[in-house]
C-alpha cells in the first residue's frame, strides 16, 4: 500500500483547506468538502460523534493528504452500517491513491468498527466514483431520484453496498488492491 488513514486533526486545517480549494472544479457538483477554517472546523466537530468517523488518506512517501473518505450515519444494532462519503485531491487523482484508501477504510469499518453493511450513493454522472465503486467489488442495488441534496440542489443517486461477510471473504484492502494491480 502507497497510502495509510489517519483522522484529521486542527493542525491539518491549512492542507486539508488548500487542497480542497486547489479541488474546486474536480469536484463540482459531486461533492463539496471544506474550502475555510469554519468548515474544517465543522468536519472536526461532526467527527466526535460516534455516529461519524473520517479518514484523510495519505501517501506514505510524503504524508500529504491525497483524498477523504467518510463514514455517515453510523446505525447500530440491527442493522450496523454506514453511509460512505469520499473524494480524492486534486494532483493526486488518476493514481489509484482512492483505491488503496477506500479499501483501507473498508478493512476499518468491517474489522475494527465491526460493521455489517456500508452503503455508498453516487450520482450517476460521477463515472470516476462508479468507477472505484466497481472495482472494490460493490453492488448497484438501485436507483434513487433526487435522493440527496448536494450543492443546493436534489439530485439522482445510484446506492451501491458492500457486506462485511464478503469483503473479508475477498481477502480485505491488501488482496482488493492486488487484484486490481495485477
Amino acid at each position: 500500500m502507497r497510502v495509510y488513514l489517519r483522522s484529521p486533526c486542527r493542525s491539518d486545517a491549512k492542507e486539508f483547506v488548500e487542497s480542497a480549494k486547489r479541488s474546486v472544479e474536480m469536484h463540482r457538483p459531486w461533492v463539496y468538502p471544506a474550502t475555510s477554517q469554519a468548515g474544517f472546523e465543522e468536519l472536526l466537530e461532526r467527527i466526535e460523534s460516534p455516529r461519524h468517523a473520517s479518514f484523510l488518506v495519505c501517501r506514505k512517501s510524503d504524508d500529504r493528504i491525497a483524498g477523504v473518505v467518510n463514514l455517515n450515519e453510523i446505525i447500530e444494532g440491527a442493522l450496523r452500517g454506514a453511509f460512505v462519503g469520499y473524494w480524492g485531491f486534486s494532483g493526486f487523482e488518476g493514481k489509484g491513491y482512492m483505491t488503496e484508501g477506500l479499501a483501507l477504510a473498508f478493512d476499518e469499518a468491517f474489522g475494527e468498527l465491526g460493521l455489517h453493511r456500508l452503503e455508498v450513493n453516487i450520482q450517476p454522472g460521477n463515472l470516476r466514483s462508479l468507477a472505484l465503486a466497481r472495482r472494490l467489488g460493490l453492488r448497484r442495488e438501485g436507483f434513487s431520484p433526487k435522493y440527496l441534496r448536494i450543492g443546493g440542489e436534489w439530485r439522482d443517486h445510484e446506492r451501491w453496498a458492500l457486506l462485511g461477510e464478503d469483503w473479508l471473504e475477498s481477502g480485505g484492502a491488501e488482496m482488493a488492491v492486488a487484484r486490481i494491480s495485477g
